[in-house]
């Protein structure tokens, strides 16, 4: 009663190991593709591609006469399909598993057959399934295998994709369901797939799948991701849910004519379906998706009062669904199936075999391509027997005797076609121009090459459709079929132009119509895990072009306002002394750098005592030209800014004038030349507007920027000692104005070139034994 069960567990743990590793050391026994294909486990992928090679070509069946030369030849492929693949390669490395064992019962993780051999409840030790099902394996995706093959076919069928792993709990309780259903949509001819995101990480990441258990949907390389309770009416709705909204169209009395004359303008067969459900079947409408290009798709409602006149006129049998293919003749259907449950082979074989008018029109390469398909083989011939015409009421006559010999053709190597001169010109001069022939012509050709190779030879006599002509032609084609060498040109066929390019913008239409109703399906059923990254993006966007439109109206209300008052200001106010500016300048809303003031406080930090490697960029200003010449200089330096060394102020000569004299005394270099001296010794003060520094202050250095001239001159040069006090203020006064047009701000012209070499480090250095007090304020005169 109270022994310790742990020694007998232990004793089992271990003896169900060692099964396990006899019973892989038994399946790498029976199977090695390392020793089939000859190479070592080292081998390099060249190396196992190289002798896959080599052992292909020497065992295979249709070389080999070796009876045993077609299961070696399995042999050698199954090897490299294992060893070529890392993941399977590494999988059988570490556990002897190929996808036979797995098959089989074999699994790279953990130990596996315990419960095979122990019989244990597994619900109670919540163990996923020692074997995979067959019909899993069968549809396992690798990464490859999904997008050079599910992708493109996605655009011919819809997929339904399950995203498991090997310890997915959850998807033991979804399997019954999950079978049901793929059993029932893979006979209607939904593709079906199965990712182990253990295996197909990489898969996984693609299609945006990070949990199990998952289920996804694939149609025209777009994936869908299901988000309801899983069941199998709502996985057939999800399904259907994915097809484009105008696949079928609802047909009654009144527009059954109307549907069936389309073939003229869209240039495909008409198919009805008639049957008593009021729904659409998903078979049908998987069938309208594949066969979208060739056919069109009507569905009639028996059940309906309006489709009572439908029935009579073509004698419909109401107690079993039956379809009807139109072409040319809208009286008469071409083909009729009649029958008790749909099935899907029936389907595509009817619609397959009659996806072509008797004699369609040639309006685009695809059309062509498959009308018209290029020899492969001698058995496979396809003749294309081909009617160069117009589209005026002279040709009518001649194109209704083409499709009257068309219409008695039996055979299946021929295909009649024929093509508009105005809307196919470089393929018809192509053609005719041989000959110098205009239309109406009868060509005959074979398609050699997918690049536009074609044998052809006009029919003698050309087409007027008489009765010679019709004879003439027969016995050319019977000529043909005896002798294949009746077709003596060749050429080299353009592509043809797309006559339905002009459709663009219906297209469009519909595209942009199927993506706002996937929007609104998405919104509508809470799929909120794959709408919140586009949620949050269009919030986040929203946010910032509100928040830049509000930052950018209260810049602008506060730089526009000091103007106004300026100009509302008498003169006398204008006049008055800047003193009470700011020390640091309001950056421009555009071109934004950050430039403060080089006062008594600043001076220390931002020049004395500047770290090693840094360099102050220093404007020279005015208080009249401080908001045009600030303005012009973030412009010229902006693309400067992100530099972490840069610094920038500005210094007001107003102020600190003296300072400026008195550098430029320690530096003889940078002083102004002769003629400028002579040309400002009856000034005042000397005119530092616009002059830029570059100052290191560890280095005791600086690089001097002399500004772009204008034709201004200085203030005081204008007025002399005889006139009063008045006019000396109304000559400042108009200076000024004048100094904050649009020509002073070309002092600054050549800046960014300045700035250039100053980045560069070829710029003349002025060096200085000690930087100058900048403490006393020049007083205003």
């Amino acid at each position: 009663m109270g022994a310790d069960p742990k020694p007998f567990l232990k004793r089992l743990f271990w003896l169900s190991a060692l099964l396990v590793l006899l019973d892989n050391a038994a399946a790498a026994s029976e199977f090695n593709p390392y020793t089939v294909l000859g190479v070592s486990r080292h081998a390099s992928q060249a190396e196992i591609k190289k002798a896959y090679k080599q052992l292909a070509r020497e065992w295979h069946p249709d070389k080999n006469k070796d009876p045993g030369a077609e299961d070696m030849f399995i042999k050698i492929t199954k090897s490299y399909e294992i060893l070529s693949n890392e993941e399977r390669r590494a999988n059988y490395d570490w556990f002897g598993q190929t996808d036979e064992n797995q098959h089989h019962g074999q699994a790279p993780q953990g130990f596996r057959h315990f419960h095979d051999s122990f019989y244990f409840d597994q619900s109670f030790f919540h163990f996923t399934q020692s074997t995979r099902d067959f019909t899993d394996s069968k549809h396992l995706l690798r990464y490859e295998h999904y997008m050079n093959e599910v992708v493109p076919d996605s655009f011919k069928r819809p997929y339904l994709i399950k995203i498991t792993s090997e310890w997915c709990f959850t998807c033991i309780h979804i399997e019954p369901i999950w079978k049901e259903t793929i059993q029932e949509l893979e006979a209607l001819g939904v593709g079906i797939g199965i990712v182990d995101i253990g295996y197909e990480k990489r898969l996984a990441n693609h299609l945006g799948a990070h949990r199990t258990p998952s289920i996804l949907g694939l149609i025209n390389g777009k994936v869908t991701f299901f988000h309801y309770a899983i069941s199998r009416e709502y996985l057939r709705q999800f399904i259907e849910s994915l097809l484009p909204q105008r696949l079928v169209e609802k047909v009654t009395d009144d527009n059954y004519l109307q549907f069936l004359n389309g073939w003229r303008e869209e240039n495909k067969p008409s198919v009805l379906l008639f049957d008593t459900v009021p729904t659409v079947p998903l078979l049908y409408k998987l069938t309208a998706f594949a066969y979208r290009d060739f056919v069109r798709f009507g569905y009639v409602d028996q059940g309906l009062t309006e489709t009572t006149r439908i029935l009579q006129q073509f004698n419909i049998n109401t107690y079993a669904p039956t379809m009807l293919l139109f072409k040319e003749n809208t009286e008469k259907p071409a083909d009729v199936i009649q029958f008790r449950g749909m099935k899907k082979q029936i389907i595509d074989e009817f619609v397959s075999n009659n996806r072509f008018l008797l004699v369609p029109r040639l309006v685009n390469q695809k059309l062509f391509d498959e009308l018209c398909p290029v020899k492969q083989f001698h058995r496979r011939r396809k003749y294309c027997v081909l009617l160069i015409t117009g589209e005026d009421e002279a040709f009518v006559s001649v194109n209704d005797a083409f499709f009257d010999f068309a219409s008695s053709n039996t055979k299946e190597v021929l295909r009649f076609a024929y093509v508009y001169q105005r809307q196919q010109q470089p393929l018809c001069d192509t053609l005719l121009k041989k000959e110098d022939m205009s239309p109406p012509q009868v060509i005959i050709l074979e398609r050699r090459s997918a690049a536009g190779k074609v044998l052809y030879r006009t029919v003698t006599g050309g087409w007027n459709g008489s009765d010679e002509d019709k004879h003439r032609l027969h016995e050319q084609l019977e000529l043909l079929q005896r002798d294949p060498s009746f077709l003596t040109y060749d050429a080299m066929l353009p592509e043809l132009n797309n006559e339905f390019a002009s459709m663009f913008l219906i297209q469009w239409a519909n595209a942009a119509y199927d993506y706002l109703s996937q929007m609104y399906f998405d919104l509508l059923h809470s799929n909120w895990r794959e709408m919140m990254p586009i949620v949050s993006l269009i919030f986040s966007a929203l946010f910032i072009l509100f928040g830049t439109v509000i930052i950018q109206a209260f810049s602008d209300s506060g730089e526009e306002k000091p103007p106004k008052q300026k100009a509302n200001e008498s003169p006398k106010t204008a006049e008055s002394s800047p003193n009470a500016e700011n020390t640091t300048s309001r950056p421009p809303k555009k071109n934004f750098v950050e430039v403060t003031e080089l006062t008594d406080v600043t001076y220390t930090s931002n020049l004395v005592r500047l770290r090693p490697g840094h360099i102050n960029v220093v404007l020279v200003l005015t208080d009249a030209s401080k908001q045009v010449l600030l303005k012009k200089f973030a412009k010229e330096v902006y693309s400067f800014s992100g530099s972490q060394t840069l610094h920038y102020s500005f210094l007001n000569v107003d102020k600190h004038i003296q300072w400026m004299d008195t550098l430029l005394e320690l530096v003889p270099d940078a002083r102004p030349s002769d003629d400028e001296e002579e040309e400002g010794a009856s000034s005042c003060k000397r005119d530092y507007t616009g002059y830029v520094l570059a100052l290191n202050g560890h280095k005791k250095y600086f690089c001097l920027f002399r500004p772009v001239f204008t034709g201004d001159e200085p203030d005081c040069s204008r007025s002399s000692d005889e006139d009063g006090g008045a006019s000396r203020v109304r000559s400042r006064s108009s200076s000024r104005q004048r100094a904050s047009t649009l020509q002073i701000h070309h002092k600054l012209d050549r800046l960014s070139l300045w700035m250039e070499r100053l980045m560069e480090g070829t710029l003349l250095r002025h060096n200085v034994p000690a930087w100058p007090d900048l403490d006393s304020i020049t007083p205003q005169k």
